[in-house]
Order: C-alpha cells, then structure tokens, then sequence
C-alpha cells in the first residue's frame, strides 16, 4: 500500500518462484449476514444505546443460515476461484511447516475478525481479505514496521492521512481497529475498480502501489505478454504478498486436509463501541469497564497516550459483555472526572512548550483548558494540566516511543556493543553501515527505518557491533568524523559509466546514487549528464 516495506513476521520470509494464470474476475454473491445478533451490533457501533432501527423505516434483514462458527460463515463467503501456482504451493509449505505460527495469529485476530468479516459483508468483498491483517502485520494493531508502516493493516503516514486517518499526538487512526478498517477496505474496494474487478492486482497494487501495478502492466502490454498478476514482473514482495494471502485462505477453507488446528471463533460480535462523549483517562475507562489496562488498549490500539483525544474519536472498544457496564458507570461519572488535574504555578523561566513537555502534554491542551491564548504566561500564574492516574509513558504507544523501544530492544549477538550515532550532513545508511562494519539491512532494522530511507541531520540512530569490530572502527578513524571527509562532489558521467561502476569507484552503492539525484531510468545513463555524490574523499583512489 505505498510503502517501502511491512511488519516483519515469518509469512513474509516466505519467498516463491513464478508461473502463470489468468486473473480472477468473476465473483460469487456474498454470504449473508450471519445472525440477527450480528445487524443490530452493526447498526449500533457508533453510538452507546442499543436502540433498534424505527418502525417507521424497517431494516431489511438478510435471511441465511445463521453459522456456528465465523471460519464456516468465511468459507461461504469466500470470492477468488480456486487456483494453483508453485508460489501459492511454496508458501503452503512454510505455514504448514509453522502451525503454531497460525495458531497464535488466529488467537490474536479472534478479537477483530466478526468485524472485519461483517464489514467486507457489507461491501460484497470477498471474505479471504479479511485475513489480509496476518501477512501484513500478523494481527497486531500495535505493529510498527521499519518502513514507518502502522497498524493492523499496515498504512504509512501518507496514506493514512490520504484516507482519512487523524495521526497526531493523542491519536494514530493508522492502528484504530474501526478506522483502518474502514480505510483499508475502502482502499482494496478503489483498487479493485482500477484493475476492472481483479482481486488479485488490487491486492498486488495494496502492497506495491497503484502506479507500480500499471508499469509493470503496460511494460507486458509492449512485450505482447499477459497482463495477469502470475505474469507481472512486480517487486519480489509483491511477487510473495499475494500467493502469502491465497496460501493461508486455502488453509482456512479446508483445515482437516491440511492436518490445521484452527483457534474456534464465535460468530458472534466481540466488541462494542461505547460513547464517551468526552476526553477520558484510559486506565480510569479500563476500571469502570472492569477490564484490564491491557485489553483495553488492545482493542483501542489507536491512542498513544494516557487519555484519549481531547478532539475525539470519542468512543472507546470495550467486549460486548462488558459495554452495559461500561455505560452505566460512564453515566454515573461527572464530566469534569474523567481525567486527572493538577495545579501548576508558573516559574520565571517557564514556558507552555517547556511546561508541556514537564507534564507529557501538549501545548494546545494547557491553552484549551486554561483559556490561554498565544504563548504568553505570567510568572505565579496557576495553570491546570490534565494528568494521568499512572506514571508517565507507561502505557504510551506513539511511533517515537516505539522506536525507541526497537532501538533498545535491538541488540543482535550476546557481545554486541551498543553504539550511539548523531547523523550529520552528507551521511546514508549505507556508508554508517560501512563504516562500523554492519550490513545496512541490520542497521535499517535496528532504528525502525527501511533500507532506502533518508536520514536526517542530527538524527539519533542505535548500532550494535562487536568489540572487535568497534575496536576496528574506532582504529581506523570509522567511528568518528575526524579521519572521515564527505564532499559533495558533482561527477559528469563519461562514456561507458554505470552506475555500477561510479559506485565502485566512490566506494558508494547504487542505490546511493539513485536517491541523491532524479535518475527515472538506472539502467541509462548519458554522457555529459550531471551527478551529485557525496564521497568520502579520504577513501577515493
């Protein structure tokens, strides 16, 4: 889905080979809406009553067998045609040679699936998508990719935002259950009209992009070859992504062929949304539902600190056995008690961002409820600062605080030494990696980044090496910048350049070069054309 790389779990190790077939596009009609149970938790999920729909405008109810099982209702909902390939076949392999691996994903979907399998309903989808969450992130609305991808389904920054999800200090829509969902499937549904009903290009264009997809396609189109997903040349990611999705579908609809256990899932709703109707302390919510701190925050994955957001959503998730209880100790607590207070008096030298940052808080929320317009405050001034009941960042999941549990979670061979690096101008992961002596993939890995993202000065990055290689390094002068000179040197390519061969000679990488300049085709250079490389001019020959 426009980003660089996914959540690293073990379906996305599993690589496959090629062969062909033609595209899916004929679709059988969807399964019905499995109980009546189901509809009316449905219509409710955005509101805190359990009002049904009036008399006056009579909900039409889908008639069907009401299932025992939500993999039974999937089965019967299933969309794309039964098909076999040596890539679908190879990853069959891996899964099987793994069931606990789908043992424990299917346990921790058993929170979202009766969701996500009503919502594809809703939009004549086809059911197997609503396994997509265990190639993308194994289930986990916590998953933070070194692509910068978040979420269940994996969006990065930008298409998040493309579709509509609130990503800021409170709140990451990318990981709210409800929310990126609803983006997904509207997302997957766009693309499905693109490639003219193809399930399988929409699915290969989610992992690689749109504009990928229609390349390699148009690329085909002037070789006089098909056009299908089997005979695309597309990233290998794309290439595993998709037979990944197909693999674990199969699994699913026949379970006792494959010698699988699947976790049981009810067919019935896990979940209701309760209206809050206000910024509310989470661990105070998670008391008056009478459930853990925990649970809540795994349903309610979306919020990043200690309260939700003072601008919404104001609704949390709590299990459906749990959401009368829930609204009635809501209804009973006044207002001006959902969230802590403390009163501040403003020191000389204060400041609302210093104060902020003091209270792990932001600045609009002290003006807000202060009344505070600009930035001006006066010493002895009383300020009130909501505060959480637990001690600071304890329960908080911001993508920076994630981060920074990577980088300090990281550690690679028992006598690794951590080494903390401040990025200066000129620098790429490559020559860091080059430098202390680590593959760029490790060093990507370590601080939450993909192989091909830009750094930025003064950015903090983690690096785990051996004694013997850091004693290398700090010999060598690789550690520090002091034996190390970067100049941007602008190279004029000569008659039988590559990019290859600049590469070589700078002691840089391609894809180095590639990022510094707008090359749109790496495999032609011309002569006289105007690079810009940032060398290490004490290692040049």
């Amino acid at each position: 889905m426009l980003k660089s790389s996914h959540y690293t779990l073990i379906a996305c190790a599993f690589l496959a080979g090629c062969s062909q077939m033609s595209p899916t596009n004929n679709l059988t009609a969807s399964a019905p809406i499995a109980t009546d149970q189901g509809i009316a938790v449905l219509h409710n999920a955005n509101n805190s009553s359990n009002a049904t729909a009036p008399q006056a405008e009579p909900v039409e109810v889908i008639s069907g067998p009401k299932y025992e099982d939500l993999w039974t209702r999937m089965r019967d909902g299933y969309q794309l045609s039964e098909m076999d390939n040596k890539r679908i076949d190879q990853h069959l392999k891996r899964y099987l040679r793994h069931p606990d691996y789908l043992q424990r994903v299917t346990e921790r979907g058993n929170s979202y699936l009766y969701y996500i399998v009503s919502e594809l309903e809703a939009r004549n989808m086809p059911l197997e998508l609503a396994l997509l969450p265990i190639v993308e992130s194994a289930f986990d609305p916590f998953a933070y990719s070194h692509g910068r991808a978040s979420g269940m389904w994996q969006f990065i920054p930008s298409t998040g935002k493309h579709f509509g999800l609130k990503q800021n200090w409170w709140y990451d829509g990318r990981r709210d259950v409800l929310a990126s969902t609803d983006a997904a499937l509207t997302y997957l549904s766009q693309l499905n009209k693109r490639f003219d009903g193809d399930w399988l290009l929409a699915l290969a264009a989610y992992n690689a992009g749109g504009g990928n997809v229609n390349k390699a396609i148009r690329a085909n189109k002037r070789k006089g070859k098909p056009t299908d997903f089997w005979s695309l040349d597309l990233p290998k990611e794309t290439q595993s992504y998709v037979p990944q999705l197909i693999a674990i579908s199969k699994i699913v609809k026949a379970p006792e062929k494959y010698n699988v256990t699947l976790s049981p899932v009810q067919n019935q709703p896990f979940f209701e949304a309760v209206d809050t109707g206000s910024q509310i302390d989470l661990a105070q919510a998670a008391q008056l539902a009478d459930i853990s701190l925990d649970d809540l925050y795994k349903l309610n994955a979306g919020f990043n600190r200690w309260a939700t957001d003072p601008k919404g959503p104001h609704r949390l998730l709590v299990p459906v056995e749990k959401a009368e209880g829930f609204k009635d100790a809501l209804n009973q607590l006044p207002s001006g008690s959902r969230v802590g207070w403390e009163r501040y008096k403003v020191k000389s030298g204060d400041s609302l961002l210093a104060i902020a940052k003091r209270f792990n808080t932001t600045v609009d929320v002290i003006r807000e409820h202060n009344n505070i317009r600009g930035n001006l405050i006066r010493k002895g001034q009383m300020v009130l600062i909501p505060q959480s009941t637990l001690p600071a960042d304890q329960y908080a999941h911001s993508v920076s605080q994630r981060v920074k549990r990577i980088q300090a979670n990281s550690k690679g061979s028992s006598d690794a030494k951590k080494v903390s690096y401040s990025v200066k101008s000129g620098d790429s992961l490559w020559s860091i990696a080059k430098r202390y002596g680590v593959s760029v993939s490790k060093l990507a890995k370590w601080n939450a980044m993909a192989p091909k993202d830009t750094l930025r000065a003064n950015q903090k990055l983690v690096i785990w090496t051996s004694s013997q290689s850091s004693g290398t390094a700090a010999s060598t002068g690789a550690g520090s910048r002091d034996n190390s000179v970067i100049r941007k040197v602008a190279y004029r390519v000569r008659s039988g350049d590559s990019l290859a061969r600049i590469a070589g000679k700078f002691h840089l990488s391609v894809n180095d070069i590639v990022r510094w300049n707008p090359i749109k085709r790496p495999d032609y250079l011309k002569p006289g054309q105007s690079l810009t490389l940032f060398v290490d001019v004490t290692r040049t020959n």
